[in-house]
């Protein structure tokens, strides 16, 4: 069986101890580290800092009186000789530790780690509490109180940096106190998610081991008491509240609490109770039973120590069972006024009773202890607070310190007693604490465990906003406390963030969890049908739990799958079927199993309790999963569906939603006037729909920017003032939702194997050179998009034939758990493989260099670069003389020629022509004329003249203006692209126009 319950261990490869390393120095500098650090360990460091401690001590405080022999090292002893057995061989370091953090134990997996690793790892007695040794398993496990694991460069201390380690504080199951801490150290790689279920195994079979030393104990210590006891007679003494004043506050509560945990325990006991001040009570039940029948036990305290003689008898069957507050009232006899030298308690004479509770002489004696008596008590696995029904009652005046036996003095509570009429004494040396019915101190137990698991059950479900986990964290949370078996059937709806139409017709086996495996349960993942009779159907008509405490006789469970429920009869005994509802919704089934004992209405009650706090965080979930679908579907539809069709780039891409919440990541390919390609990828701050939407809309604007042949620093520029107006119109006038984006823009020219690269505050790109070299070229970074007026800058790189440009967004290599500077190193391995196809480029940095569990949206777009053929190249150069015109005409009508274009001769003749002209008359010199033969025929003039022609619409009057008209008609498409100096007029033609 494996439960959770420690902190969530971080995401991605933060297991190996690397991941928080910057962090740690960071935070050792001063600088804040809020985010990327799990709680409990910041909260660790701080301590340790706070402390004064220094990372780089290698000491620890060493502690030479400590008891090898103690109670948890009793305990401890055999369960630590099966762990190393266990982890035999491996390098597992086995420590066991007192409740102030001195390690008193150890056993090691290879005996050889006892001679190779420093004194600290290896010999009992040094200290590791947190305020000495700093972040520590140890020390973390004392101070959260809970299952702790601490991995590599989250220690505090230098010399654990290579280590991690799983700890687990060791519990009195009586008081629920922290006797130790049972811990596990291993070198970072061997780290096993098994070691959980270990570690929390061999701490429960410690604290067994502790039950019964307790009760072993408690038995001598009643054997004693029977054995000296007292003679028959009536209450006589005083009752804890008459001697209030006298008897502090704080000792009262820890003595009812005791006496609380005896009565529930229905059995003749006695237990030494410590008090501030190192004094000593000890508390002593025994039964009676009333005339009516009624069965009950009182508590009585008892001074170490105490002479022969009591105030307080009860018989071994009395006529009623004493009412303290009429006892308390009840009139005295008339006591005479003695006053003691202070310091000294007289003690009465007490008779005695027989070990078989006859009444005969004896003396009461020292308290003894007998060894070798074993077997706890049922329901002592906590301590209860004395409710529910539990009466407290009176206690003698009461006090430990030095033995009383060899006349040394009593220590006091006060200076002044009730005085015993009966016996004589000033002083009873007895008196009654509580009286009560065993049942119902049993019951107050089983209520605490209750609170505990509903608390537990408050931390444990909903740490996620994912439905399935929420469903196995009830699981979790009930077995093995409530239950032996929990299964959750769940709509398959519920599971897409839907809600069902129909439950039932929809429900499938979503969470199988149990103290064992191979039971014959329907297992995950198939669908469910129950009988019509069947208890699940009847919690979901009645909106609340129903519960079958025997399954034999439960004909409605029976009859829904004869065959299967008689296979599971022979593994469970006790069923309780309660609906999952939340805000009106059915989400679902949970149905809780016993395999021994019978579930009872409490049980019921409490498994409903876990079922709507679960389903309340289920439903939670699934309205976050349906949110989070939309916005992942809006995303989608706002990223292009296709790649359009070009010969310069050979492109793949991949969009890996965020695990949490999906964000504004988006890529881009944009073809170009001159054959030209460009390369997009952006990423909007945020996360959720409104992030979606605003990747829309910046996408939209930078395709449009880059069609009308901006250069990458001016496309980047529009878009920063975009974003600063979008955050202007912010309808809250807050601009809380869009606060930025970043964008990395690159044109890549394939006539001249050139490219254009421009950044907004986003991550460089890779080139991968085609000897397999990989390189991130220094690219100014700029400022992120809308921050406003700052300065973009382009740079030019040479980009061989097939070359690799990757393009990516942040969350690729930026992970709170990685170094960022090994990340890319990994990339770069990642991408050495030149001969790979773009496809696979982009599945293998997915698969090696990507997060496990991505924080934020990865976009990743890789481009294998082309060349335009030379000889599919025409390039004229002319003076600004209408002469020289009819002669380019006839070059490139040549040109076409060879190229077996003279279909489309005629248009591109025409368009030449204009063109040409237009910069003659209206230019500067020098001309250029070129003609591209790629997917289409694209006619480019250029001159160093600024001024743009316009098409428009010539008056029927009008001499010239039809130029430009006549060009958008034979062509495709035409443009103008400025230049650092000047202008290009293209014009695109289809290969089959005529």
């Amino acid at each position: 069986m494996v439960r959770s319950g420690e902190e969530p261990k971080p995401a991605g490869r933060a297991t190996d101890g690397t991941g928080p390393a910057r962090l740690r120095d960071r935070f050792l500098q001063g600088e804040p580290v809020d985010t990327g650090v799990r709680t409990s360990i910041l909260n660790s460091w701080r301590r340790s800092r706070s402390l004064g401690l220094s990372p780089d001590e290698t000491d620890l405080p060493y502690r030479e009186d400590f008891d090898p022999g103690g109670r948890i090292v009793r305990a401890a002893v055999p369960v630590l000789d099966r762990l190393q057995d266990a982890f035999s061989g491996s390098q597992i370091n086995i420590s066991v530790a007192d409740g102030n953090g001195t390690v008193l134990l150890r056993r090691f997996g290879d005996p050889s780690m006892a001679r190779n690793l420093p004194a600290i790892q290896r010999v009992p007695g040094f200290v590791f509490a947190e305020q000495v040794a700093g972040t520590n398993g140890i020390g973390l496990a004392l101070a959260e109180r809970q299952l702790i694991r601490v991995y590599g460069a989250e220690h505090f201390a230098e010399r654990s940096q290579g280590n991690a380690c799983v700890a687990m504080p060791v519990r009195d199951p009586l008081s629920g106190r922290i006797e130790g801490v049972l811990c596990f150290g291993y070198p970072r790689g061997f780290e096993q998610p098994a070691l959980s279920a270990a570690i929390r195994r061999a701490a429960e079979n410690i604290e067994r081991r502790l039950l019964g030393q307790s009760s072993a104990h408690e038995r001598a210590l009643l054997r004693t008491y029977l054995a000296t006891g007292s003679e028959a007679g009536l209450y006589s003494g005083v009752a804890l509240d008459a001697v209030a004043d006298e008897f502090p506050a704080r000792d009262q509560a820890i003595l009812r609490e005791k006496a609380a945990e005896l009565i529930s325990r229905g059995q003749r006991a006695a237990i030494d109770v410590p008090l501030p001040g190192g004094r000593r009570v000890t508390l002593v039940s025994r039964p009676m039973t009333s005339a009516s029948g009624v069965r009950g036990f009182a508590v009585e305290a008892v001074l170490p120590g105490a002479s022969a003689g009591g105030s307080l008898v009860l018989p071994h069957q009395a006529d009623e069972l004493p009412d303290l507050a009429a006892l308390s009232a009840a009139p005295w006899p008339a006591r005479p006024s003695i006053s003691l030298q202070s310091g000294y308690l007289a003690a009465a004479p007490a008779p005695a009773v027989a070990p078989d509770g006859d009444l005969g002489p004896a003396g009461y004696g020292d308290t003894g202890r007998a060894e070798g008596v074993s077997g706890a008590a049922d329901g002592a696995g906590g301590v209860a607070d004395g409710g529910g029904g539990v009466t407290g009652g009176g206690a003698g005046a009461v006090d430990g310190g030095r033995d009383v036996a060899d006349g040394a003095g009593v220590p006091p509570y006060g200076g002044r007693g009730a005085v015993d009429d009966r016996t004589g004494s000033p002083f009873p040396a007895r008196g009654l604490v509580m009286v009560g019915e065993p049942h119902v101190g049993a019951y107050a137990l089983a209520a605490r465990r209750r609170l505990e698991l509903l608390s537990e059950a408050s931390a444990r479900i909903g740490t996620t906003l994912d439905v399935r986990r929420t469903a196995e964290e009830l699981a979790e949370t009930a077995v093995p406390r409530l239950a032996d078996f929990v299964t959750i059937d769940l709509p398959d709806a519920v599971l897409r963030g839907e809600e069902s139409a129909d439950p039932l017709a929809d429900l499938r086996r979503t969470v199988l969890h149990g103290v064992r495996e191979g039971l014959p349960f329907t297992q995950p993942g198939k669908r469910m049908e129950f009988g019509p009779t069947a208890p699940q159907l009847h919690c979901l008509a009645r909106g609340e739990a129903v519960l079958e405490p025997d399954l034999k006789a439960a004909a409605g469970w029976l009859a829904q799958d004869p065959e299967h429920t008689a296979r599971l009869l022979a593994h469970v005994h006790s069923l309780i079927a309660v609906p999952l509802l939340a805000r009106g919704v059915v989400l679902g089934i949970a149905s809780f199993y016993r395999a021994g004992s019978s579930f009872g209405d409490d049980d019921r009650s409490l498994a409903q309790e876990l079922a709507a706090r679960a389903a309340l965080s289920i439903d939670n979930a699934r309205r976050y999963t349906h949110e989070r679908t939309m916005v992942l579907a809006l995303q989608r539809r706002l990223l292009p569906h296709g790649l359009p069709d070009q010969d310069a780039v050979e492109v793949a891409h991949r969009y890996l939603p965020a695990e949490s919440d999906v964000g504004g990541d988006w890529y881009d390919v944009i073809p170009l006037s001159g054959t030209r390609v460009g390369l997009l990828v952006g990423d909007v701050v945020g996360h959720g729909m409104l992030s979606a939407a605003t990747m829309g809309r910046l996408r939209t604007a930078a395709r449009s920017f880059a069609e009308l042949d901006f250069s990458p620093d001016e496309v980047l520029t529009h878009l920063d003032n975009l974003v600063g107006r979008l955050d202007r119109e912010d309808p809250d006038g807050k601009g809380a939702g869009v606060i930025g984006a970043t964008c990395l823009y690159a044109v890549y020219d394939p006539t001249e194997q050139r490219c254009l690269m421009a950044r907004a505050g986003h991550p460089p790109p890779a080139l991968v050179h085609p000897d397999g070299t990989v390189s991130y070229p220094d690219l100014p970074a700029g400022p992120p998009l809308g921050l406003g007026g700052l300065p973009f800058d382009t740079v030019e790189l040479d980009v061989p034939e097939g070359s690799q440009l990757v393009l990516y967004t942040d969350g690729l290599i930026e992970d709170r758990h990685r170094d960022v500077d090994m990340v890319l190193d990994q990339l770069r391995a990642a991408l050495a493989h030149p001969e790979r196809a773009p496809d696979e480029t982009c599945q293998a940095v997915l698969d090696t260099v990507a997060p496990a569990h991505p924080h934020d949206d990865i976009a990743l777009l890789v481009a294998r670069v082309h060349a335009l053929d030379p000889g599919r190249i025409a390039a004229w150069e002319l003076p600004a003389d209408p002469a020289v015109v009819a002669e380019v005409r006839a070059s490139a009508m040549r040109r076409m020629a060879d190229w077996g274009l003279d279909e489309t001769a005629f248009a591109a003749e025409l368009i030449l022509s204009e063109l040409i002209t237009n910069a003659i008359r209206h230019g500067a010199g020098p001309i250029r004329v070129r003609l591209l033969y790629g997917r289409t025929l694209i006619c480019e003039v250029s001159d160093v003249s600024n001024t743009a022609p316009h098409l428009r619409r010539a008056a029927s009057t009008d001499e010239g203006g039809r130029g430009l008209f006549l060009v958008a008609q034979l062509s495709q498409s035409w443009g103008t692209r400025y230049l650092p100096e000047g202008k290009v007029i293209w014009a695109e033609c289809g290969l089959d126009a005529a």
